[in-house]
C-alpha cells in the first residue's frame, strides 16, 4: 500500500507544458496522417471501380463486335469455338470472367464449366433491348463489377456478352495501395513527431518542465511580488531595453509614460544613472543622485552561457543621506565643544595659576579677552543671522573651521531676520546647502596662507542669497561644470565615498527652482552663490513641481567636489 501511494501522485501530476503540446501535436499529426489516408483510401477505391468498370465495359464490348462470335453463334454448337475464345480473351484482358450467353441469358461460356449451359445471374432486359449497362452484382463467382452488351446482327440482338472483375480483385488492388500509403503515412507521423519532441524537449528547456497551471501561478505571484514590493525594481534584456518596471522604479526615476520596450538611454535619466544601467559590469550599493533623490543602486547580469539581460534595483536613500548630513553636522558640533572645553579648562587653568601667583589683575585681563572674544564672534553672527537654525549653524561651523586653523567670517552685509524664511524653505535644506558648502570651502582653504572662508547670507526681492567664498586654489574653469557632478573630486583619496556634497546642493537648489553657480572669488579661490526663491502662500504650490535649472551648471545627474 505505501508503494502504491507513493506512486499515485507522480502519475496524478500534470503534464508539464511541453508534454502537453507533444501530446497535442502528436494527436494532431496523426489525425491529419489518417484523414489523408481515409480520403485516400476512399478515392483510391472509387477510382479503382470506375477503370474496373470501363475495363470491363471493352472488354464486352469489343467481344460482342467481333466477328468470329458472330460466326460461331450460327454453328450447332457455339460453346465448343466460344469457350476457347473466351477463356483467351478473360487472360489477355485481365477481367475475371467472360460470359457468351443467347439471347435469353443461356450461358455458352463461362469460367467455371459446370456453368455452362445455365441461366445468366444479373440483369440483362436493358441488353436484350439492344443498350449496354454496368452494374455491381453478386452472381456465381461473388460480388463483382461487369457490363452487359448485346451481340448485333442486321439491327437484331442475336447473343449477349457479359464481361465483369470481382470485387474482391478491386480490394486487392486498393489494399497494396493503402499498404504503401500506411507506411508513407507511418514515416509522416515518426518524422513529425520527431520534430514535435525535438521542439518540444527545447521548450521545456525554456519552461523549467512546469506545466500550464505552474506558469500560471508563477505569473500570479510574479505581479503580486512586482507591484508589492516598495523597492524599485527594473529588468533590462540583452539590448538594454526596459523589460520590466514596477511602480516603485516608476516612482524613483520619475517614469510616468510606457517605457516597456525602450531602451534606458531614451528615458533621459541623469547620465550617471544612465551609465550604471548600461554598464555591463555589476554594481553593488552605488550612490547615485536624480533631480530630486538620492538612490542606492545595484545591478546583477542575468546569464546563461550568454548574457541575456540585468536585474536592477533601487533604494531611496534621500531621508537617509539628509539625516546622515545633519549626524555629520551634530558629530562636528560634539567634537568643537570636546575641543572648546579643553581650551577652556587650559585657559581656566591659566586663571587659577595667575591667582595663585598674585596676580589678580592679569588673570581679570586674560579672562575678560577671552570673553569678549568669544562674545564678538557670537553677536557678530547673531547680530547679522537672527534666523536660530542658520546662526546655530554659523556658529558651530566656526568652531569646526577653527580646529582646522580656518577662520569662518560673517560678511558685515549679511542681514536674515527671524522669520522671514517660509514653510516652503525648511531648516533641513538650508542646513544641506549651507553646510555642504561651508565644509567644501574649509576643505579648499586649510593649508592655505591666511586660511579663511567668508559667508555671506541676505534677502533681495525675495530670494535668498547665500554666498561661500574660501582662499582655497579656487575651481579650474575646466572644471566649472564638473564640480557639481556626484564622485568628482579632487582630492588625493580619490572619488570613493566622496564627491556628494556639491552634488547635494545642487539637488536641493534644482528641487527649489534655483540657482547655483561658481566663480572665482575677490581674493583668489572659489565663491559659490546659490539664489533661493522665497515663496509664500500659493507661490508654495510649485516648489515640488519638476524643476526648470537657471544656472549655468549642466544638465546631468548631480555629484560631486570640486576640493
Amino acid at each position: 500500500m505505501q508503494t502504491v501511494g507513493m506512486l499515485v501522485p507522480p502519475l496524478l501530476r500534470p503534464r508539464s507544458l511541453a508534454g502537453q503540446l507533444f501530446a497535442v501535436q502528436a494527436v494532431l499529426i496523426a489525425a491529419v496522417v489518417a484523414g489523408y489516408a481515409l480520403f485516400t483510401y476512399v478515392s483510391d477505391r472509387s477510382q479503382a471501380e470506375e477503370a474496373a468498370t470501363r475495363q470491363a465495359l471493352a472488354v464486352a464490348v469489343t467481344v460482342a463486335d467481333s466477328p468470329s462470335v458472330r460466326e460461331a453463334i450460327h454453328t450447332p454448337k457455339p460453346t465448343k469455338r466460344l469457350q476457347p475464345y473466351a477463356t483467351e480473351v478473360q487472360n489477355h484482358a485481365g477481367v475475371d470472367f467472360v460470359t457468351i450467353m443467347n439471347y435469353h441469358g443461356i450461358r455458352w461460356t463461362h469460367p467455371s464449366p459446370e456453368q455452362v449451359g445455365r441461366k445468366f445471374v444479373g440483369h440483362i432486359e436493358a441488353a436484350q433491348q439492344g443498350r449496354t449497362i454496368t452494374e455491381t452484382y453478386t452472381g456465381t463467382l461473388g460480388p463483382s463489377v461487369r457490363a452487359v452488351t448485346p451481340i448485333m446482327e442486321n439491327g437484331e440482338v442475336i447473343g449477349l456478352v457479359s464481361a465483369g472483375i470481382k470485387v474482391q480483385a478491386i480490394s486487392d488492388r486498393v489494399q497494396d495501395q493503402l499498404t504503401a500509403l500506411v507506411g508513407v503515412a507511418a514515416g509522416a507521423l515518426a518524422l513529425g513527431g520527431v520534430g514535435t519532441y525535438v521542439v518540444n524537449a527545447r521548450l521545456r528547456r525554456h519552461t523549467h518542465n512546469m506545466n500550464a497551471a505552474e506558469l500560471s501561478n508563477m505569473h500570479d505571484y510574479h505581479q503580486a511580488a512586482l507591484h508589492a514590493v516598495r523597492e524599485g525594481l527594473l529588468m533590462l534584456d540583452g539590448q538594454y531595453r526596459v523589460a520590466l518596471i514596477n511602480d516603485g522604479a516608476r516612482e524613483l526615476l520619475g517614469v510616468t509614460e510606457e517605457v516597456v520596450g525602450r531602451s534606458v538611454a531614451d528615458l533621459g535619466l541623469p547620465t550617471p544613472l544612465t551609465g550604471a544601467l548600461l554598464s555591463s559590469e555589476p554594481r553593488v550599493d552605488e550612490v547615485l543622485l536624480t533631480a530630486e533623490r538620492v538612490l542606492v543602486v545595484n545591478t546583477s547580469p542575468v546569464s546563461g552561457g550568454q548574457r541575456r539581460g540585468t536585474v536592477v534595483t533601487l533604494r531611496d536613500v534621500t531621508e537617509l543621506q539628509s539625516l546622515m548630513g545633519e549626524l555629520n553636522s551634530e558629530r562636528g558640533f560634539t567634537q568643537a565643544l570636546r575641543s572648546q572645553a579643553h581650551e577652556a579648562a587650559n585657559r581656566l587653568h591659566t586663571v587659577v595659576s595667575l591667582i595663585e601667583l598674585g596676580r589678580a589683575d592679569e588673570a581679570v585681563d586674560f579672562a575678560t579677552a577671552e570673553l569678549e572674544l568669544a562674545q564678538a564672534l557670537t553677536d557678530q553672527v547673531v547680530a547679522a543671522v537672527s534666523e536660530p537654525v542658520l546662526a546655530a549653524l554659523l556658529l558651530g561651523k566656526a568652531a569646526q573651521a577653527n580646529e582646522r586653523g580656518v577662520e569662518l567670517v560673517v560678511s558685515d552685509d549679511s542681514r536674515i531676520d527671524d522669520g522671514l524664511l517660509p514653510e516652503s524653505l525648511p531648516a533641513r535644506d538650508l542646513v544641506t546647502v549651507l553646510g555642504n558648502l561651508i565644509d567644501n570651502a574649509v576643505d579648499a582653504a586649510q593649508g592655505s596662507v591666511g586660511a579663511r572662508v567668508t559667508v555671506m547670507a541676505h534677502t533681495d526681492d525675495s530670494v535668498l542669497v547665500l554666498k561661500v567664498a574660501d582662499t582655497g586654489a579656487g575651481v579650474d574653469p575646466a572644471h566649472a561644470e564638473l564640480v557639481f557632478e556626484r564622485g568628482f573630486t579632487t582630492k588625493p583619496s580619490g572619488p570613493n565615498g566622496r564627491g556628494l556634497g556639491l552634488a547635494l546642493v545642487r539637488q536641493v537648489v534644482r528641487r527649489h527652482e534655483g540657482t547655483l553657480t561658481v566663480s572665482e572669488a575677490a581674493g583668489g579661490g572659489a565663491e559659490f552663490e546659490v539664489c533661493l526663491p522665497l515663496r509664500t502662500g500659493n507661490d508654495s504650490a510649485g516648489a515640488a513641481a519638476q524643476p526648470t535649472d537657471r544656472s549655468a551648471v549642466p544638465s546631468a545627474a548631480p555629484g560631486g567636489d570640486r576640493s
